[in-house]
Protein backbone atom coordinates (compact mmCIF):
# COMPACT_ATOMS: atom_id res chain seq x y z
CA UNK A 1 0.00 0.00 0.00
CA UNK A 2 1.28 3.31 -0.88
CA UNK A 3 2.54 5.66 1.77
CA UNK A 4 0.39 8.86 1.26
CA UNK A 5 2.88 12.49 2.00
CA UNK A 6 2.38 13.68 5.43
CA UNK A 7 0.39 17.60 5.44
CA UNK A 8 3.49 19.04 5.80
CA UNK A 9 5.80 17.84 3.32
CA UNK A 10 2.91 19.07 0.81
CA UNK A 11 2.97 22.18 2.31
CA UNK A 12 6.44 22.59 1.77
CA UNK A 13 6.03 21.37 -2.08
CA UNK A 14 2.89 23.91 -2.41
CA UNK A 15 4.89 26.69 -0.91
CA UNK A 16 8.29 25.85 -3.04
CA UNK A 17 5.51 25.61 -6.56
CA UNK A 18 4.14 28.73 -5.70
CA UNK A 19 7.73 30.45 -5.27
CA UNK A 20 8.69 29.37 -8.21
CA UNK A 21 5.34 30.22 -10.12
CA UNK A 22 5.22 33.67 -8.52
CA UNK A 23 9.52 34.36 -9.72
CA UNK A 24 8.19 33.02 -13.45
CA UNK A 25 5.26 35.89 -13.17
CA UNK A 26 7.56 38.40 -12.27
CA UNK A 27 10.61 37.77 -15.01
CA UNK A 28 7.59 37.64 -16.95
CA UNK A 29 6.20 41.01 -15.84
CA UNK A 30 9.75 42.56 -16.18
CA UNK A 31 10.38 41.03 -19.99
CA UNK A 32 7.00 42.36 -21.02
CA UNK A 33 7.62 45.86 -19.69
CA UNK A 34 10.77 45.98 -21.36
CA UNK A 35 9.68 45.02 -24.35
CA UNK A 36 7.06 47.73 -23.78
CA UNK A 37 9.73 50.46 -23.41
CA UNK A 38 11.99 49.00 -26.02
CA UNK A 39 10.57 49.56 -29.68
CA UNK A 40 13.81 46.55 -31.22
CA UNK A 41 13.44 43.78 -31.71
CA UNK A 42 16.12 41.16 -33.17
CA UNK A 43 16.01 40.00 -36.41
CA UNK A 44 12.77 42.06 -37.42
CA UNK A 45 12.43 45.32 -39.00
CA UNK A 46 11.78 48.73 -36.93
CA UNK A 47 9.63 50.76 -38.21
CA UNK A 48 10.23 54.52 -38.16
CA UNK A 49 7.01 55.73 -36.56
CA UNK A 50 8.08 53.06 -33.41
CA UNK A 51 10.96 54.36 -32.41
CA UNK A 52 11.34 58.17 -33.38
CA UNK A 53 11.16 60.39 -30.23
CA UNK A 54 11.50 63.95 -29.71
CA UNK A 55 14.50 65.79 -28.62
CA UNK A 56 13.94 69.52 -28.79
CA UNK A 57 17.44 70.53 -27.56
CA UNK A 58 19.21 74.19 -28.30
CA UNK A 59 21.80 74.54 -30.72
CA UNK A 60 25.30 72.80 -30.46
CA UNK A 61 27.10 76.30 -29.59
CA UNK A 62 23.87 77.56 -27.84
CA UNK A 63 23.64 74.59 -25.16
CA UNK A 64 27.65 74.88 -24.20
CA UNK A 65 26.95 78.63 -23.69
CA UNK A 66 24.19 77.89 -21.41
CA UNK A 67 26.34 75.58 -19.53
CA UNK A 68 29.12 77.86 -19.19
CA UNK A 69 27.03 80.74 -18.40
CA UNK A 70 25.41 78.61 -15.47
CA UNK A 71 28.82 78.06 -14.38
CA UNK A 72 30.53 81.28 -14.22
CA UNK A 73 27.33 82.73 -12.30
CA UNK A 74 28.38 80.39 -9.32
CA UNK A 75 31.82 80.50 -10.34
CA UNK A 76 32.81 80.94 -6.17
CA UNK A 77 31.79 77.41 -5.17
CA UNK A 78 33.16 75.75 -8.40
CA UNK A 79 36.41 77.01 -8.39
CA UNK A 80 36.59 76.07 -5.49
CA UNK A 81 35.93 72.81 -5.75
CA UNK A 82 38.32 72.77 -8.59
CA UNK A 83 41.29 74.45 -6.40
CA UNK A 84 40.32 71.47 -3.68
CA UNK A 85 40.41 68.53 -5.90
CA UNK A 86 43.94 70.02 -7.43
CA UNK A 87 45.44 70.50 -4.22
CA UNK A 88 43.97 66.72 -3.17
CA UNK A 89 45.46 65.54 -6.08
CA UNK A 90 48.77 67.19 -5.94
CA UNK A 91 49.15 66.21 -2.20
CA UNK A 92 48.32 62.12 -2.27
CA UNK A 93 49.35 61.76 -6.30
CA UNK A 94 51.51 63.82 -7.40
CA UNK A 95 51.99 66.40 -10.31
CA UNK A 96 53.70 65.33 -13.75
CA UNK A 97 57.51 65.10 -13.13
CA UNK A 98 59.27 68.44 -14.00
CA UNK A 99 62.22 66.62 -14.93
CA UNK A 100 60.41 63.97 -17.06
CA UNK A 101 59.05 66.41 -18.66
CA UNK A 102 61.99 68.77 -18.98
CA UNK A 103 64.08 65.45 -20.31
CA UNK A 104 61.34 64.81 -22.99
CA UNK A 105 61.22 68.66 -24.48
CA UNK A 106 65.09 68.43 -24.63
CA UNK A 107 64.65 65.15 -26.47
CA UNK A 108 62.14 66.38 -29.46
CA UNK A 109 65.24 69.66 -29.81
CA UNK A 110 67.64 67.49 -30.13
CA UNK A 111 65.86 64.93 -32.61
CA UNK A 112 63.93 67.50 -33.84
CA UNK A 113 66.43 70.46 -34.63
CA UNK A 114 68.22 68.26 -37.09
CA UNK A 115 65.36 68.51 -39.26
CA UNK A 116 63.10 71.38 -38.37
CA UNK A 117 63.20 74.64 -37.30
CA UNK A 118 61.30 77.64 -37.47
CA UNK A 119 58.20 79.25 -34.90
CA UNK A 120 56.00 75.87 -36.80
CA UNK A 121 58.18 73.40 -35.18
CA UNK A 122 58.11 75.02 -31.78
CA UNK A 123 54.53 75.00 -32.03
CA UNK A 124 54.42 71.04 -33.37
CA UNK A 125 57.05 70.48 -30.05
CA UNK A 126 54.44 72.17 -28.05
CA UNK A 127 51.92 70.04 -28.74
CA UNK A 128 54.13 66.78 -29.01
CA UNK A 129 54.73 67.43 -24.97
CA UNK A 130 51.05 68.57 -24.50
CA UNK A 131 49.84 64.81 -25.82
CA UNK A 132 52.74 63.41 -23.52
CA UNK A 133 51.16 65.11 -20.61
CA UNK A 134 47.74 63.90 -21.55
CA UNK A 135 48.72 60.34 -21.96
CA UNK A 136 50.60 60.42 -18.65
CA UNK A 137 53.89 59.78 -20.46
CA UNK A 138 55.69 62.65 -18.54
CA UNK A 139 54.52 61.06 -14.35
CA UNK A 140 56.18 58.69 -12.81
CA UNK A 141 54.37 55.49 -12.82
CA UNK A 142 51.98 55.57 -10.02
CA UNK A 143 51.48 53.53 -6.92
CA UNK A 144 48.47 51.21 -6.59
CA UNK A 145 47.73 53.42 -3.55
CA UNK A 146 48.52 56.74 -5.88
CA UNK A 147 45.80 55.15 -8.86
CA UNK A 148 43.43 54.34 -6.23
CA UNK A 149 43.19 57.67 -4.51
CA UNK A 150 43.07 59.40 -7.96
CA UNK A 151 40.21 57.44 -8.95
CA UNK A 152 38.22 57.95 -5.91
CA UNK A 153 39.42 61.92 -5.99
CA UNK A 154 38.00 61.81 -9.90
CA UNK A 155 34.89 60.20 -8.72
CA UNK A 156 34.30 62.48 -5.54
CA UNK A 157 34.83 65.89 -7.79
CA UNK A 158 32.25 64.07 -10.45
CA UNK A 159 29.86 63.47 -7.40
CA UNK A 160 30.40 66.58 -5.54
CA UNK A 161 29.46 68.79 -9.25
CA UNK A 162 26.55 66.37 -9.69
CA UNK A 163 24.99 67.12 -6.67
CA UNK A 164 25.54 70.66 -6.56
CA UNK A 165 24.26 71.26 -9.66
CA UNK A 166 21.05 69.00 -8.76
CA UNK A 167 20.60 71.48 -5.71
CA UNK A 168 21.55 74.69 -7.89
CA UNK A 169 18.84 73.92 -10.00
CA UNK A 170 16.07 73.03 -7.40
CA UNK A 171 16.64 76.60 -6.34
CA UNK A 172 18.04 75.80 -3.25
CA UNK A 173 21.94 77.86 -2.05
CA UNK A 174 24.08 75.18 -1.39
CA UNK A 175 27.68 75.68 0.07
CA UNK A 176 30.32 73.65 -1.14
CA UNK A 177 31.10 72.27 2.04
CA UNK A 178 27.43 70.64 1.65
CA UNK A 179 28.60 68.85 -1.66
CA UNK A 180 31.71 67.42 0.12
CA UNK A 181 29.55 65.60 2.69
CA UNK A 182 26.82 64.80 1.16
CA UNK A 183 27.90 63.82 -2.50
CA UNK A 184 29.97 60.99 -1.98
CA UNK A 185 27.00 58.41 -0.69
CA UNK A 186 26.71 56.82 -4.26
CA UNK A 187 30.43 56.34 -4.98
CA UNK A 188 30.00 52.58 -4.67
CA UNK A 189 27.58 52.61 -7.22
CA UNK A 190 28.93 55.15 -9.46
CA UNK A 191 31.94 52.91 -9.21
CA UNK A 192 29.72 50.22 -10.78
CA UNK A 193 28.90 52.31 -13.64
CA UNK A 194 32.31 52.68 -14.78
CA UNK A 195 33.35 49.42 -13.98
CA UNK A 196 30.63 49.05 -16.50
CA UNK A 197 32.21 51.80 -18.91
CA UNK A 198 35.59 50.10 -19.19
CA UNK A 199 33.99 46.93 -19.58
CA UNK A 200 31.94 48.54 -22.75
CA UNK A 201 34.92 49.87 -23.81
CA UNK A 202 36.90 46.43 -24.63
CA UNK A 203 35.81 46.09 -28.20
CA UNK A 204 37.41 49.57 -28.43
CA UNK A 205 40.59 48.24 -27.26
CA UNK A 206 40.54 45.07 -28.86
CA UNK A 207 40.26 46.84 -32.42
CA UNK A 208 43.00 48.93 -31.76
CA UNK A 209 44.93 46.21 -30.70
CA UNK A 210 44.42 44.40 -33.48
CA UNK A 211 44.99 47.95 -36.27
CA UNK A 212 48.23 48.31 -34.40
CA UNK A 213 49.09 44.27 -35.06
CA UNK A 214 47.98 44.41 -38.73
CA UNK A 215 49.64 47.56 -39.62
CA UNK A 216 52.64 46.07 -38.07
CA UNK A 217 52.68 43.02 -40.25
CA UNK A 218 51.32 44.38 -43.59
CA UNK A 219 48.57 42.43 -43.31
CA UNK A 220 46.15 45.96 -44.05
CA UNK A 221 47.95 45.53 -47.77
CA UNK A 222 46.20 42.18 -48.89
CA UNK A 223 42.84 43.00 -50.14
CA UNK A 224 40.00 40.52 -49.42
CA UNK A 225 41.53 39.72 -45.95
CA UNK A 226 42.12 44.02 -45.47
CA UNK A 227 38.14 44.02 -46.28
CA UNK A 228 37.32 42.00 -43.84
CA UNK A 229 39.56 43.33 -41.04
CA UNK A 230 38.09 46.60 -41.63
CA UNK A 231 34.73 45.61 -41.56
CA UNK A 232 35.15 43.73 -38.02
CA UNK A 233 36.96 46.84 -36.81
CA UNK A 234 33.98 49.22 -37.34
CA UNK A 235 31.54 46.69 -35.36
CA UNK A 236 33.58 46.55 -33.01
CA UNK A 237 33.97 50.21 -32.10
CA UNK A 238 30.54 50.37 -33.64
CA UNK A 239 29.52 48.01 -30.16
CA UNK A 240 31.56 50.55 -27.45
CA UNK A 241 30.27 53.24 -29.16
CA UNK A 242 26.45 52.58 -29.12
CA UNK A 243 26.97 51.12 -25.61
CA UNK A 244 28.86 54.80 -24.68
CA UNK A 245 26.05 57.03 -24.85
CA UNK A 246 23.75 55.41 -22.87
CA UNK A 247 26.33 54.69 -19.65
CA UNK A 248 27.37 58.06 -19.34
CA UNK A 249 24.01 59.18 -18.68
CA UNK A 250 23.69 56.31 -15.83
CA UNK A 251 26.99 58.01 -14.58
CA UNK A 252 24.35 60.83 -13.88
CA UNK A 253 21.34 58.76 -13.10
CA UNK A 254 22.99 56.46 -10.15
CA UNK A 255 23.34 59.67 -7.86
CA UNK A 256 19.32 59.72 -7.28
CA UNK A 257 18.57 58.59 -4.08
CA UNK A 258 18.15 55.08 -3.58
CA UNK A 259 19.43 54.03 -7.44
CA UNK A 260 20.74 51.20 -7.89
CA UNK A 261 23.80 50.39 -10.50
CA UNK A 262 21.56 47.82 -12.75
CA UNK A 263 18.72 50.21 -12.71
CA UNK A 264 20.24 53.31 -13.38
CA UNK A 265 21.73 51.74 -16.44
CA UNK A 266 18.20 50.41 -17.71
CA UNK A 267 16.74 54.07 -16.76
CA UNK A 268 19.22 55.82 -19.47
CA UNK A 269 18.97 53.19 -22.03
CA UNK A 270 15.34 54.17 -21.97
CA UNK A 271 16.19 57.71 -22.24
CA UNK A 272 18.73 57.42 -25.13
CA UNK A 273 16.40 54.59 -26.89
CA UNK A 274 15.33 56.13 -30.69
CA UNK A 275 17.75 59.31 -30.19
CA UNK A 276 20.96 57.69 -29.26
CA UNK A 277 22.87 59.06 -32.22
CA UNK A 278 21.71 62.62 -31.39
CA UNK A 279 22.66 62.34 -27.90
CA UNK A 280 26.24 60.60 -28.91
CA UNK A 281 26.75 63.80 -31.32
CA UNK A 282 26.59 66.15 -28.44
CA UNK A 283 29.11 64.65 -26.50
CA UNK A 284 31.64 63.98 -29.47
CA UNK A 285 30.82 67.77 -29.55
CA UNK A 286 31.70 68.42 -26.05
CA UNK A 287 34.76 65.75 -26.03
CA UNK A 288 36.31 67.33 -29.13
CA UNK A 289 35.51 70.85 -27.59
CA UNK A 290 37.49 70.53 -24.78
CA UNK A 291 40.50 68.94 -26.47
CA UNK A 292 40.61 71.87 -28.27
CA UNK A 293 40.61 74.00 -25.38
CA UNK A 294 43.39 72.02 -23.72
CA UNK A 295 45.76 72.92 -27.31
CA UNK A 296 44.43 76.76 -27.27
CA UNK A 297 45.15 77.26 -23.24
CA UNK A 298 48.21 74.50 -23.26
CA UNK A 299 50.21 74.94 -26.23
CA UNK A 300 50.90 78.87 -25.48
CA UNK A 301 51.70 77.63 -21.53
CA UNK A 302 54.18 75.65 -22.60
CA UNK A 303 55.64 78.24 -25.12
CA UNK A 304 56.28 80.63 -22.23
CA UNK A 305 57.55 78.12 -19.85
CA UNK A 306 60.10 77.00 -22.70
CA UNK A 307 61.02 81.11 -23.31
CA UNK A 308 60.89 81.75 -19.75
CA UNK A 309 63.37 78.86 -18.80
CA UNK A 310 65.63 80.15 -21.33
CA UNK A 311 65.82 84.03 -19.92
CA UNK A 312 65.74 82.74 -16.36
CA UNK A 313 67.43 79.52 -15.86
CA UNK A 314 67.30 79.81 -12.14
CA UNK A 315 62.96 79.27 -12.40
CA UNK A 316 63.64 75.87 -14.41
CA UNK A 317 63.24 73.90 -11.59
CA UNK A 318 59.75 75.40 -10.77
CA UNK A 319 57.23 72.99 -12.14
CA UNK A 320 54.92 75.69 -14.46
CA UNK A 321 53.60 73.37 -17.05
CA UNK A 322 52.70 70.58 -14.60
CA UNK A 323 50.85 72.72 -12.55
CA UNK A 324 48.48 73.76 -15.24
CA UNK A 325 47.54 70.16 -16.49
CA UNK A 326 46.86 69.24 -13.06
CA UNK A 327 44.11 72.74 -13.07
CA UNK A 328 43.08 71.98 -16.63
CA UNK A 329 42.11 68.15 -15.72
CA UNK A 330 40.51 69.34 -12.68
CA UNK A 331 38.68 71.96 -14.92
CA UNK A 332 38.22 69.46 -17.25
CA UNK A 333 36.20 66.85 -14.76
CA UNK A 334 34.06 69.94 -13.58
CA UNK A 335 33.00 70.77 -17.32
CA UNK A 336 32.40 67.14 -18.28
CA UNK A 337 30.25 66.82 -15.30
CA UNK A 338 28.30 69.70 -15.48
CA UNK A 339 27.93 69.21 -19.40
CA UNK A 340 26.53 65.50 -19.04
CA UNK A 341 23.97 66.78 -16.25
CA UNK A 342 22.35 69.36 -17.68
CA UNK A 343 21.88 67.81 -20.92
CA UNK A 344 19.89 64.43 -19.03
CA UNK A 345 18.18 66.94 -17.42
CA UNK A 346 17.29 68.49 -21.10
CA UNK A 347 16.55 65.34 -22.05
CA UNK A 348 14.29 64.54 -19.15
CA UNK A 349 12.59 67.75 -19.37
CA UNK A 350 11.64 66.81 -23.26
CA UNK A 351 10.28 63.66 -22.37
CA UNK A 352 8.16 65.47 -19.66
CA UNK A 353 7.05 68.13 -21.70
CA UNK A 354 3.51 68.01 -23.30
CA UNK A 355 3.59 66.93 -26.68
Amino acid sequence: MKKKPSPKKATKKRSLLNMIQGWVARLKRRRDLFLERRPHRSFRRTRRRDYTRSLRLPGYWAFTREVGLYLWRRKKTFLLLVVLYALITALFVGLASQSNYAEFGNRIKDVGGQFFSGKWWEIGQAGMLLIAGVTGSLSDTPSDLERSIAVVAGLLMWLTTVWLLRAFMAGKKPRLRDGLYHAGAPIVSTFCILVVLLIQLTPLALAALAFSAAASTGFLDQGIEAMVFWAVEVLLITLSLYWFASTFFALVIVTLPGMYPLQALGNAGDIVIGRRLRIFLRFVWVLVLTFTVWAIVMIPIILLDGWLKSVWPAITWIPIVPIFFLIMASLSVLWLASYTYMLYRKVVDDDAAPA
